[in-house]
């Protein structure tokens, strides 16, 4: 990654315009997960919680000694905790998108989508926690103190940052749910959320970026290298948060050798790198890569 200012942003359309279309495409196809999930569908014995390779301990040595049942039990936990991420950072989402169109005139199609949006992620909320029920599993989420964090970011971080920050960690969340989305081996239930979170995602993602670059849009040197820090640090404590170190004892494995094992996956690693290539490629693109931030991208692997 470069850490000059990039020469080309990515291209940007009138908000209005992109509203409009964001609009359309949301009355075409949009989801009710109460309706398109079969909650009440047989939860099988012998399918992955989500894609194995992108379990934290596939391709360690734990890996292998460990039986279907062990590994399949591992998985569910880590889809329940990556959902309990999910769930949290949603809400998180919410609250700024609210408070981003609060003084924003209301007849206008960017505020109305902003608004469509909340109500989408309202419904992918009650999604998140109803699946990490169905599979039996703890109401897993961050770390106390960064759930704590949380509040804070709530209520103080917005303009480019906030969009940076909510655009990546939903792009995390897509990077892993485009596998589990299509993975036969992965339970019905974790599909089918995976796929309708992924569709309706698109137009969110579509829409914070092009936020972002429209604000940052002129910004001097000093603001775009505390945009960077900001949107690092939460990209960081999102990738911390996404596997609750809980979930090796929960599924019955040791948990001080699990997590040693985890910490020092290198496949794991490469799977975060190479998937999150298309996440950094934008930061960059943006600006917001380079200086410090580098080094916490580097700390979560996704540089």
């Amino acid at each position: 990654m470069t850490t000059a200012m990039p020469l080309q942003r990515p291209a940007i359309s009138d908000r209005e315009e992109t509203a409009k279309r964001l609009l359309a495409s949301s009355a075409r196809k949009s989801y009710d997960p109460m309706i398109e999930v079969d909650w009440e569908a047989p939860v099988p014995d012998d399918k992955y919680g989500l894609t194995p390779e992108w379990s934290t301990l596939y391709g360690t040595a734990l890996w292998d000694e460990m039986t279907l049942e062990q590994k399949v039990e591992l998985t569910k936990h880590e889809c329940a905790s990556v959902a309990g991420v999910g769930l949290w950072f949603e809400i998180l989402l919410m609250q700024m998108l609210l408070r981003d169109v609060y003084g924003r005139d209301k007849h206008s199609r960017h505020v109305q989508f902003a608004l469509t949006e909340v109500a989408d992620e309202c419904r992918h909320s009650v999604m998140f926690g109803r699946a990490g029920e169905r599979l039996g599993m703890p109401s897993y989420g961050p770390h106390p103190v960064i759930h704590k964090l949380g509040r804070i970011w709530g209520g103080f971080f917005k303009g480019a940052n906030a969009y940076a920050s909510v655009m990546a960690a939903e792009e995390i969340l897509d990077m892993m749910q485009r596998d589990f989305m299509k993975d036969e081996r992965v339970q019905p239930i974790t599909r089918t959320v995976s796929k309708i979170h992924v569709l309706e995602e698109a137009r969110h993602i579509r829409f914070a970026r092009e936020e972002v670059g429209r604000r940052l849009e002129g910004a001097s040197r000093a603001r775009l290298a505390v945009e960077r820090v900001n949107t690092a640090v939460v990209v960081y404590f999102v990738m911390k948060s996404m596997i609750n170190k809980d979930v090796y004892a929960n599924a019955g494995l040791d948990p001080e050798r699990a997590i040693a094992e985890a910490k020092a996956n290198a496949h794991y690693k490469d799977k975060v790198r190479t998937s999150g290539a298309k996440l950094m490629q934008f930061l960059d693109s943006a600006g917001l890569v380079g200086g410090p931030s580098k080094r916490l991208y580097k700390k979560v692997n996704l540089l």
